[in-house]
């Protein structure tokens, strides 16, 4: 490998321990503040929504597919059905707008 590569991944181990260790060195105290307790208890849902998203759209053949399976996942799971359920019911939204895709 060559010494770019090195310096990539030191600067992403640098990266990413300054993040995990700043919050430990600015804040000794608990923090109570009701808004930043509930903002930092949301972020990691925020940051995996952020990561996650564009890959569910752009995951299939066509965007519309990832959009149906989308639209199909948000609806069960509305419903409040299991994660099996909602899964299963999102690819099988997906392989139907393919095939209809396909056919055209």
């Amino acid at each position: 490998m060559s010494s770019k590569v090195y310096l990539y991944i030191l600067v992403m181990a640098a990266v990413t321990y300054l993040i995990r260790v700043l919050p430990l060195v600015v804040w000794k105290k608990e923090i109570k503040n009701k808004f930043v307790k509930s903002f930092l208890y949301y972020v990691p849902y925020a940051c995996l929504g952020a990561m996650t998203f564009p890959a569910v759209i752009y995951a299939t053949g066509n965007i519309l597919s990832g959009l149906a399976g989308f639209a199909t996942a948000v609806y069960m799971a509305y419903r409040e059905k299991s994660l099996l359920v909602v899964a299963l019911s999102s690819c099988v939204a997906v392989f139907i707008v393919e095939r209809i895709i396909a056919f055209m």
